[in-house]
């Protein structure tokens, strides 16, 4: 994490947390009243997301710390839960939505562990199983070298037995991690693509080797693991260098230490494509064959989708039968045609993954 520009609320207190955040950046503070200065320095630079990627924000989370995926009724989701830590990322994916869901976009860190602890609590409280994770907003392990959170929260979710948190990531930040009790809570997962979309869309994440070297680490430490191809991007040959990448999965970890994969193709807001047009000057991404979804974002023409992902889960199933495989909002079309069913009864797929989670990761049996 690089950061130049260190902004704090002038309301954090300068208590455990904000100390060791502070002395892991190199940048001096300066404390605000609000938002606004914060707003108006990323505003006046040329490239707006670029400059939020590199000036960072300590404030308070003034919503829900803990939510439901926002999801759409069109398209079948995986009810998950959203753990709200911070908002966007340093890394600067061609493809990221988070550029144009932010106005502008900030990158903010949500200061407060009781405030985190309190809402965990009440969660932990529950007669359900939770699959929780932090990575809607941002990537999970970004804060990994500056923030006691991921330390925090993998101990946290140590303690308790109905609750399962992933942390998605295209980092290899997980050396805090690797020495915790875990007890089997915790799911460590990667965003995986070929080579050339992680070399040509992916500025400054790690690379597709770092990052199984990454997940043989944490398996070696009891980790249970997760790989999210999202999005696949269709381009001459992707099929070849997909099913490569999935033949690597299965060379670094076992296919036991998996609870699930899932698999969704590149999709954006019509806005987007303006913003990658303007800054990725070099990406064709935003330029195949799409059509307007029934969410309103742009996804390739279903059939091309369709071939793609049969593709896919054919191969993963070749190394792993039993292993869950799922689509990240898809419909009943695509999952009939790809998976020969369809999730169709309301929480049905979130039902699926939890029983993954609980055959996993050592969660109460007697809550399904």
């Amino acid at each position: 994490m690089k950061i130049d520009t260190l902004f704090i609320d002038k309301t954090i207190p300068l208590d455990m947390e904000l100390n060791y955040l502070i002395s892991q950046i190199n940048a001096e503070p300066q404390w605000v009243d609000d938002s606004k200065t914060v707003y108006d320095f990323i505003n006046k630079a040329d490239d707006p997301v670029l400059k939020a990627k590199s000036t960072l924000y300590v404030t308070k989370n003034k919503g829900a710390v803990v939510k439901e995926c926002p999801g759409t009724s069109y398209y079948t989701c995986c009810d998950y839960t959203i753990l709200h830590t911070g908002t966007f990322c340093t890394m600067d994916c061609s493809y990221c939505i988070l550029q144009a869901y932010f106005h502008p976009p900030v990158l903010q860190y949500f200061a407060g562990l009781e405030t985190l602890d309190h809402a965990l609590e009440k969660t932990f409280s529950q007669n359900k199983i939770f699959r929780i994770g932090t990575g809607e907003y941002t990537d999970s392990l970004i804060w990994e070298k500056v923030s006691l959170v991921p330390k925090f929260l993998v101990e946290k979710f140590a303690r308790q037995n109905n609750c399962l948190l992933e942390l998605k990531t295209k980092t290899v930040n997980i050396d805090s991690l690797l020495p915790l009790d875990h007890n089997g809570k915790t799911v460590l997962a990667w965003s995986l693509n070929t080579p050339d979309i992680i070399s040509s869309e992916e500025k400054g994440t790690a690379s597709l080797k770092a990052r199984f070297e990454a997940a043989r680490q944490a398996e070696s430490k009891g980790y249970r693991l997760a790989f999210h191809f999202d999005p696949l991007v269709i381009y001459p040959g992707c099929e070849i260098e997909y099913k490569k990448v999935i033949q690597q999965i299965f060379e670094y970890v076992s296919s036991q230490s998996i609870v699930w994969i899932s698999i969704g193709t590149f999709r954006f807001m019509p806005k987007l494509k303006q913003l990658i047009e303007t800054r990725f000057k070099q990406s064709t991404i935003c330029y195949g064959e799409f059509i307007l979804g029934l969410d309103n974002k742009m996804r390739y023409f279903k059939p091309l989708r369709i071939k793609l992902y049969k593709e896919i889960i054919s191969c993963i199933k070749e190394y792993a039968p039993d292993l869950l495989v799922y689509f990240c909002m898809e419909d009943e079309e695509v999952w009939e045609k790809c998976m020969g069913f369809f999730p169709a009864k309301e929480g049905e797929l979130g039902h699926m993954l939890d029983k993954s989670a609980v055959s996993h990761c050592d969660l109460n049996y007697n809550l399904l």
